[in-house]
């Protein structure tokens, strides 16, 4: 077979897989014309096959086709100076939705040398960008709608607070004001941590200023001289999901009730430390005050619901609890390694 001859054939076969392409496929020459489209392409874009060898590209259907960005691109790859890959535009007809199209070119060696051939795959991605589109919206209004909840769920933990400490007034009954009070605290606690989800992004929380919110709150309802009794916080740029975030903040409260009700008896001045580090997905949070240290003996408190609630949370977050007698104070330590076997470094405490 002579060069010409294999030229012809393979400018052929060419020829005869763009026309019956199931994809919108475009052949076409340096100048632009048209020399063969594939059925998919005249019938995805409703344009006669009969009208289409022969005609310049900006001269499909209504002319449509004619985008001086697309045409000029196209004039680049011909002369090899540039290449059509993945680039998107907006089909325009009149009377028809305007469709989202991602287009590639290149140049087609069908043994041809003296001809330059340009190959235009054409894709409608318009009800993809449609559904990402919608996938978005439904995104956003769940956030939106998420934040709404949150914000009305702290809003009514605020007054089942609140009536639990007018009840707390009303009982005679000190041991049944003091569960009253308890009671106040958690709920007190749990409704800041609603505050700070309905201001977070993600799902996550961002621990320090968790704990700081936390501990205001605590304080606010506990502490009636901020002169004497403080709490501090001392943590790292670590988040957690929304769910640790939870039983982390019920831990804290709890220690933090337990150190105000046991450290400081006779109007003792003191600090609460608050303190959470973290080491890829190995964490360390203590609770430590200056107090009277641990009671022995006789004088040992009874563990009450608030050491089975943090036993049980440390449990859940597979942490490890040590009780130590700081000298003066106590510090509570709930520790979680999951790979090292080394508890991870503590911020200073300030």
């Amino acid at each position: 077979m002579s060069m010409t001859q294999t030229v012809r054939f393979e400018a052929a076969s060419t020829l005869a897989i763009v026309v019956s392409s199931n994809e919108p496929l475009l052949f076409l020459s340096e100048d632009q014309k048209v020399i063969a489209a594939s059925a998919s392409f005249c019938q995805t874009f409703e344009i006669d096959p009969a009208t289409v060898s022969g005609k310049g590209l900006s001269e499909l259907g209504d002319g449509e086709w004619a985008m001086p960005k697309l045409t000029s691109l196209l004039r680049a790859t011909a002369s090899g100076s540039a290449q059509i890959e993945a680039y998107e535009i907006d089909l325009k007809r009149q009377n028809h939705k305007t469709r989202s199209l991602v287009v590639n070119a290149r140049t087609l060696d069908d043994g041809d040398k003296d001809h330059i051939r340009l190959l235009l795959a054409v894709t409608d991605v318009t009800n993809a960008r449609a559904e990402t589109r919608l996938k978005d919206d439904l995104v956003r209004e769940k956030a939106i709608l998420l934040q709404e909840v949150q914000h009305r769920v702290a809003n009514s933990l605020q007054i089942i607070a609140s009536v639990l400490m007018q009840s707390a007034r009303r009982v005679q009954s000190e041991e049944a004001r003091g569960h009253l009070q308890n009671a106040h605290h958690r709920v007190m606690s749990i409704a800041a941590l609603q505050r700070h989800l309905s201001m977070a992004s993600g799902g996550t929380v961002e621990l320090r200023s968790y704990f700081t919110q936390l501990s205001q709150s605590l304080g606010a309802s506990m502490i009636s001289d901020p002169e004497r009794l403080s709490i501090s916080v001392t943590v790292d740029d670590s988040t957690v999901d929304a769910d640790i975030s939870v039983s982390l903040g019920l831990i804290v409260t709890e220690l933090v009730i337990n150190a105000l009700k046991h450290a400081f008896p006779d109007e003792q001045a003191g600090t609460i430390a608050i303190n959470y580090g973290s080491a890829g997905k190995d964490w360390t949070l203590s609770v430590t005050d200056d107090g009277i240290g641990m009671p022995v003996g006789d004088d040992a408190p009874k563990a009450g619901l608030g050491t089975g609630i943090v036993e049980a949370l440390a449990k859940n977050l597979q942490g490890e609890i040590q009780l130590s007698d700081t000298d003066p104070g106590t510090a509570v330590t709930i520790s979680h390694q999951e790979s090292t076997g080394l508890r991870p470094d503590l911020p200073e405490t300030a």
